[in-house]
């Protein structure tokens, strides 16, 4: 979808390429090879594609082609049950700016609307920067809600109440499947952070796109907030790193609860085996052999065997709850 922004109008799809003229954003939106032809027609400029989107260099995602600022970075799209990253790229020019992005953004469509209610003018330099306020902002709610889960897997992870250890099986390993997906969120923001506080950092010190003072007082907003969110995120990283600990821990100690179940088990199993196998044994002068009382000694023997260690191992606590 090839769509063009207009102040005071909603968006326009671009077909021909009359349709670009005097737009002060054009938007890019899962393009065919078709509309990315159209948008090399109206702009008169190369258009990236997604694999030189992808690219992680700095020199392949800042840099310049005449006066046009070719910027890009992977960005991250947090839906109701997953997230995943896909990049979007920037091209600044002197009336008007392109993007090209590869799925739906949220802040995108929020820009959109604020533009479409724009009474005023709109330059190239302003859309930019209304783009990546709108992209931190959101970004900010992804780690609040990050934030929010983390607190919630905390208190799951050392709850009060116990469950039995089939429940808490089950339970640790979700959690260990919660912690991992959260620790691969994070690490995704901090990646589109660092996109964001490169390019934020390139219009800064640009000077073929001087930004006026108003502008510059907006990215330098914009700069403080990143750099603020990635503390968020290193924050957010160690508590990941503590749930992760701490629920490797509770797994450890469900497998010594286990460890000492089959311990008790085997050494209660070990004395009663050993009376049987001695007085099982076919020789004809056993002292009890001809003993009235030798069949029940034997069998009382076993028991004692049995409830003696089970007395010992309840006694030191490895029968109760653990």
């Amino acid at each position: 979808m090839f769509l063009a922004h207009r102040p005071g109008s909603p968006a326009q799809t671009v077909t021909t390429p009359a349709d670009g003229t005097e737009a002060a954003w054009l938007d890019l939106l899962n393009p065919t090879e078709e509309e990315e032809a159209l948008a090399a027609q109206v702009t008169g400029l190369r258009i990236p594609t997604r694999a030189q989107l992808d690219e992680i260099e700095s020199s392949s995602r800042l840099f310049m082609e005449g006066d046009a600022v070719y910027l890009s970075t992977p960005l991250v799209r947090k839906t109701p049950d997953d997230f995943f990253v896909s990049p979007v790229g920037f091209v600044l020019m002197k009336d008007r700016l392109l993007t090209i992005r590869y799925t739906g953004f949220s802040a995108f469509d929020v820009v959109a609307r604020q533009v479409a209610n724009q009474s005023t003018a709109l330059g190239a330099n302003e859309a930019g920067i209304l783009l990546l306020e709108a992209i931190v902002d959101r970004l900010a709610d992804i780690l609040e809600h990050l934030g929010q889960a983390l607190d919630g897997m905390s208190r799951d992870v050392f709850q009060s109440e116990e469950p039995g250890q089939a429940q808490a099986g089950t339970l640790l390993r979700n959690m260990l499947r919660r912690v991992g997906r959260s620790g691969d969120l994070g690490s995704s923001v901090r990646d589109s952070l660092l996109g964001l506080e490169r390019i934020s950092i390139f219009l800064g010190e640009n000077k073929r796109h001087d930004l006026s003072d108003r502008l510059q007082a907006r990215l330098g907003t914009v700069e403080r907030d990143i750099r603020s969110l990635n503390d968020f995120v290193s924050q957010t990283a160690n508590k990941v790193q503590f749930l992760l600990d701490a629920t490797l821990g509770f797994i450890s100690i469900e497998q010594n609860n286990g460890m000492k179940i089959l311990t008790v088990v085997s050494f209660i199993g070990v004395a009663p085996t050993l009376v049987a196998g001695i007085y099982g044994m076919n020789f004809h002068d056993i002292p009890e052999l001809n003993w009235k009382y030798g069949y029940w000694y034997s069998l009382g023997l076993m028991a004692a065997t049995v409830i003696l260690p089970l007395l010992w191992f309840w006694r030191r606590g490895w029968l109760g709850k653990q």
